[in-house]
């Protein structure tokens, strides 16, 4: 129903973002409004790996569909509310990396509920989530890590 595209540059090298990009450890410190990620079933470089992201009391189920170290990750989740397919593909770009997101819902409801998180400028919206998580990478990456 409804698709979205944020682009952000990062100055770190593609391994570093994206291993910040899959640590659920760290997924609180750059997405707005996790609370905690529980019932991981395996490792995330591998398709079908399950967990739940936790938003306060309400749960978001989530499976790895696509994953290709360090270049493409993707996970379908949701709940009645907000459900959706998450595309994230990592690029060379200069001196760091392009990451470009493509979020598609599934349905109205999850259309309608997803529009603020597209539009907004707030911290749990799509481009700030990703403004963020540059922000960590660039920190690592300059801390050596």
């Amino acid at each position: 129903m409804g698709r979205y595209t944020f682009t952000t540059h990062v100055e770190a090298p593609i391994e570093v973002v994206f291993d910040l990009w899959t640590n659920l450890d760290r997924m609180r410190d750059w997405v707005g409004g996790v609370t905690k990620v529980t019932d991981v079933t395996g490792p995330l470089d591998r398709v079908g790996a399950r967990y739940t992201t936790w938003f306060g009391r309400m749960q978001s189920p989530t499976e790895v569909i696509e994953v290709e170290r360090p270049r493409v990750f993707a996970t379908r989740f949701g709940n009645a509310i907000l459900r959706r397919t998450n595309r994230s593909v990592f690029e060379p770009d200069g001196s760091g990396t392009r990451i470009t997101e493509t979020f598609q819902t599934v349905g109205v409801l999850s259309a309608i509920s997803a529009w603020p998180f597209a539009a907004g400028s707030y911290r749990g919206s799509f481009q700030r989530e990703m403004e963020a998580v540059a922000r960590l990478a660039e920190a690592e990456a300059a801390a050596g890590h």
